[in-house]
């Protein structure tokens, strides 16, 4: 511990943040192997900064949304951790089999029932210091030296320089994908930073529910989601997606679109649907897997994968989301 109280003497002091927004990955598109990188499991949860002084822990999302009362399990845990500290890291439902699925993680919002842990991935100020300042290899070491062991919160352990085996191996058990962080970068707060990647085992991207078209023949609630992204401040249309609901979740869509029906259409250059087509206001971000983009920006093959309503709309820009 002494060279890395050594490493923490060298840093200037700084008072305790009172918000924090994390630092954002680019998405890159292959795997790869590099000495000067480390690579680490991408978990499919809630991305949430931990504030701990004294006795009062708080939790928060990217965009500084509350999660106390979601994870109050998570909050109540993280108050055995001795010292003052900011935590950066992702809250998943796993179920019996330890794996992560997003799906569990918003039914256990509702019911309040499931499996719910803390991967802490990064250590952003300590005992005084804006850990920020240091690499993020000296970050983790740090951060793995004053985690307690606990049954819901678990330090999140990287490999250095052996890339494309770990994404194999996220690939071949069902895991969302890995994130390669350069091993001698600096945390740069609320940036989307290169010194970060997130490698993807399907290609997906967030889109913004825009419509729905009317059912037809069997289906019911709705044909498909109207989809778009914010491209300078103004939605533009990227496709629609009609396949990967059921009737469970084609319901819970359809009544959390039922809140933001409009009269007009949200784009600036309105599609023409072949159907008839029930317009929203840009309130809801969806995730959606697909095999091409086109020329045009325009999704091949879009399938529904879940609702994402830990991203703000207008965040959900091609350019952030396209290498």
């Amino acid at each position: 511990m002494k060279a890395k109280e050594k490493k923490l003497s060298d840093l200037l002091k700084s008072p305790f943040p009172e918000t924090i927004k994390p630092m954002l990955a680019t998405l890159t598109d292959k795997a790869f192997n590099n000495k000067e990188w480390i690579f680490e499991i991408k978990w499919d949860g809630y991305r949430t900064i931990t504030r701990k002084k004294g006795k009062l822990v708080s939790l928060s999302s990217r965009n500084l949304t509350s999660f106390d009362k979601q994870f109050h399990t998570i909050k109540k845990s993280l108050a055995a951790i001795n010292n003052d500290v900011v935590l950066d890291g992702e809250v998943v439902a796993v179920d019996e089999n330890n794996m992560p699925g997003f799906q569990i993680l918003q039914n256990y919002q509702k019911t309040g029932i499931g499996n719910i842990v803390y991967y802490v991935f990064d250590l952003l100020w300590f005992k005084g210091y804006d850990t920020k300042k240091l690499t993020v290899i000296e970050r983790k070491e740090l951060l793995k030296s004053i985690l307690p062991e606990m049954d819901n919160i678990f330090y999140c352990d990287h490999i250095a320089e052996k890339g494309i085996s770990l994404f194999k191996e996220a690939k071949q058990t069902g895991l969302e994908g890995i994130i390669a962080k350069k091993a001698n970068s600096l945390y740069y707060e609320n940036t989307r930073s290169h010194s970060w990647l997130k490698i993807k085992t399907t290609q997906a991207m967030e889109a913004v529910v825009c419509g729905y078209t009317e059912p037809r023949g069997s289906r019911k609630y709705f044909g498909a989601l109207i989809l778009g992204v914010f491209d300078k401040g103004k939605l533009t249309y990227i496709g629609h997606t009609g396949t990967g609901f059921n009737e469970n979740n084609q319901k819970t869509v359809y009544n959390l679109m039922q809140k933001y029906v409009s009269a007009v259409s949200p784009f600036e250059k309105t599609p023409k649907p072949n159907a008839p087509v029930t317009w929203l206001k840009p309130k809801i971000v969806c995730e959606v897997k697909y095999s091409q983009l086109t020329e045009d920006n325009i999704l091949r093959h879009p399938v529904f994968i879940k609702i994402r309503d830990d991203k703000k709309p207008s965040e959900v820009t091609l350019k952030s989301q396209i290498k």
